[in-house]
C-alpha cells in the first residue's frame, strides 16, 4: 500500500491557492503495526531519520530540528534541547533527507523552496514533517503527532466540554496558539462522536494528522491538495456528500469562514480550530473576517448557531517533566448570544465568571488553579494569564488598612462596603480588612461587584498589599 511518505502537500500552484493537479496515489499509512526499525539507545548525525523519530517520541519530544551545521535538536516539554553533541554538516543532513524522501518530492522543493507532508513509520505513527532551504542548506522540523487518541476524560478538558459533542448541528471552535495540543482536543471529542452516535463525519484537514478508526460512525477523511485542491473546494463537496458533521482543520480565511458558518446554520455540526488566544477574540475573529457591511447580520448568525469556544494553553510543569493543559471554556447560553448579537464583547468575561455553575472558567482562572494545586508554578501562570496583572492570589490573606484604601480610592467607602458584604473581603479589626483566604476574584468580578474600574480597584488592591 502507498504511504504518506512517497506523497507531496504541494505549495507550488497554478494561480497561488490551488496546487496544479492532485498525486495519483492519495491513499495513506497510519503508522500502527509491526515496528519497522528498532529505537536505538542513542542517536547521531549518522543516525537515519526514521530511527531520530523514533527515538523523539520515545523521548516524549513534541518537535525534531534538523539542520545544517546544527546538532539534533529536539523540543521537550515546551523547550528546545541539544540532543547531540556533533553538528550535521551538510553531507549528513542531504544523506538523512534524500535517503528517506522520494524523488518527486525532493524535485518539488528544489523548485519552490520548501514542502509539507506527512511522513509515518510502521508501529512509530506519523510525523508532520516541513522542509526548507536555508542560507546553510537543508532545514528540516518534524512534529511528533499521537499515535493514540486520548480519552475525553485523560485530557484534562472540564466535563462541560463533552455536551458539545451532542448537538445536532451548531459551531464549536477549538482555538490557541500553535503547538498548544488543538488537533489532540479535536480529535478526543471526534472520537467521542465516533464512539456514541451514528453519523456520518467528513474532515478536511492539512495534513491529515490522526488517523481514525470508525467505530459507530462512518469517517471520511480529505487531505487538501491530495484529495481535494482547497479547503473551499472541499467544504462545499461535503455539503453533498450527505454529512451530519464536518471538522475543519483550521478556519484561515473568510471563504472557509463562511462556509463553515452556513453549514453550521443548514443543520450540520461543524467543529474547527483558530490560532486565537481567548473566547472572545475567537469570536471577534470570526466576525471581523466579515466586510463591515455584513458583520451585524454575522453577529446574528453566529449569536444563534455558535455552541462553544474550547481556548487553550500548553503549560510546563513545575517539575519540568511534563506538559499539563489550561482552558477557557466558553458555553454560549441565553445570556452570551445576547452579548454577541448586541456587540457587546467586552462583558463576554464577565458572564464566564458568573456561569461556572453552566461549565465555563476563564483561561487566568485556569491558571490559577493549576498553580493553586502545585502543578506549574505561580510564575509560569502569571506568564502565560491573559490578564497577568489581574492576578490577585498573590495578595490573599493580607492585611490592608481602611485608611489607606479610602486614601487610595479616593474615599469611595461605598466600594469596601460592597467587597465586605459579598465576602471579597472580611474585617479582622475596626479598622482593618483583607481579601479573603480562597476567594476567587478576578479584576472582571470587581467590576461587577463594585460597578468601578475594575483595572483601577485591581491596582489599589495590589499596591497596598505590597509586604
Amino acid at each position: 500500500m502507498p504511504s504518506y511518505n512517497n506523497q507531496i502537500m504541494s505549495t507550488h500552484t497554478s494561480n497561488d491557492n490551488e496546487p496544479a493537479a492532485l498525486p495519483m496515489n492519495f491513499t495513506g499509512n497510519a503508522g500502527r503495526g509491526n515496528a519497522d526499525i528498532k529505537i536505538p539507545a542513542q542517536i547521531s548525525p549518522n543516525s537515519s531519520l526514521n530511527e531520530i523519530l523514533a527515538f523523539a517520541r520515545q523521548q516524549k519530544a513534541s518537535d525534531v530540528h534538523l539542520g545544517t551545521l546544527k546538532p539534533i535538536i529536539f523540543r521537550q516539554f515546551g523547550k528546545l534541547k541539544n540532543i547531540t553533541a556533533e553538528i550535521l554538516n551538510e553531507d549528513q543532513i542531504n544523506h538523512l533527507i534524500t535517503a528517506a524522501l522520494p524523488k518527486d518530492l525532493l524535485e518539488h522543493v528544489d523548485q519552490t523552496g520548501d514542502a509539507e507532508y506527512v511522513h509515518s513509520i510502521n508501529g512509530f505513527g506519523r510525523y508532520r514533517m516541513a522542509i526548507m532551504k536555508q542560507r546553510n542548506g537543508w532545514d528540516l522540523t518534524a512534529r511528533v503527532i499521537p499515535i493514540e487518541i486520548p480519552k475525553f476524560e485523560n485530557t484534562g478538558m472540564p466535563a462541560s466540554c463533552a455536551s458539545l459533542t451532542k448537538w445536532a448541528q451548531g459551531l464549536v471552535l477549538i482555538s490557541g496558539p500553535a503547538g498548544c495540543g488543538k488537533t489532540t482536543t479535536l480529535a478526543a471529542l471526534v472520537e467521542m462522536i465516533n464512539q456514541s452516535r451514528h453519523d456520518h463525519i467528513i474532515t478536511i484537514e492539512e495534513p491529515i494528522e490522526i488517523v481514525y478508526e470508525p467505530k459507530q460512525c462512518q469517517i471520511t477523511q480529505r487531505e487538501i491538495k491530495m484529495h481535494t485542491l482547497s479547503q473551499a473546494n472541499a467544504l462545499r463537496a461535503a455539503l453533498r456528500e450527505d454529512p451530519d458533521i464536518l471538522v475543519v482543520s483550521e478556519l484561515r480565511d473568510l471563504n472557509s469562514i463562511q462556509l463553515a458558518v452556513s453549514a453550521a446554520e443548514t443543520g450540520h455540526l461543524v467543529f474547527g480550530t483558530m490560532n486565537t488566544v481567548n473566547a472572545i477574540q475567537t469570536i471577534s475573529c470570526i466576525i471581523d473576517s466579515f466586510p463591515a457591511e455584513e458583520q451585524s447580520i454575522i453577529r446574528n448568525m453566529i449569536s444563534e448557531s455558535l455552541r462553544g469556544v474550547i481556548c487553550q494553553q500548553l503549560v510546563p510543569t513545575k517539575d519540568g517533566k511534563g506538559m499539563v493543559p489550561a482552558y477557557e471554556v466558553l458555553i454560549v447560553t441565553p445570556p452570551i448570544a445576547n452579548l454577541i448579537r448586541s456587540n457587546k464583547m467586552s462583558q463576554i468575561n464577565n458572564a464566564i465568571i458568573t456561569s461556572k455553575s453552566s461549565g465555563m472558567i476563564l483561561m487566568d482562572t485556569s491558571l490559577e488553579m493549576l498553580a493553586k494545586q502545585n502543578i506549574i508554578s505561580k510564575e509560569e501562570a502569571s506568564e502565560r494569564a491573559i490578564s497577568s496583572s489581574t492576578m490577585l492570589q498573590s495578595i490573599q490573606g493580607r492585611t490592608i488598612t481602611k485608611i489607606k484604601f479610602l486614601e487610595a480610592a479616593s474615599n469611595k467607602e461605598n466600594i469596601l462596603n460592597e467587597l465586605i458584604q459579598v465576602g471579597v473581603l472580611e474585617e479582622i479589626a475596626p479598622t482593618e480588612f483583607r481579601l479573603k483566604p480562597g476567594a476567587n476574584i478576578t479584576p472582571e468580578a470587581l467590576k461587577m461587584i463594585a460597578k468601578e474600574d475594575f483595572y483601577k480597584i485591581g491596582t489599589i488592591l495590589n499596591q497596598l498589599s505590597q509586604p
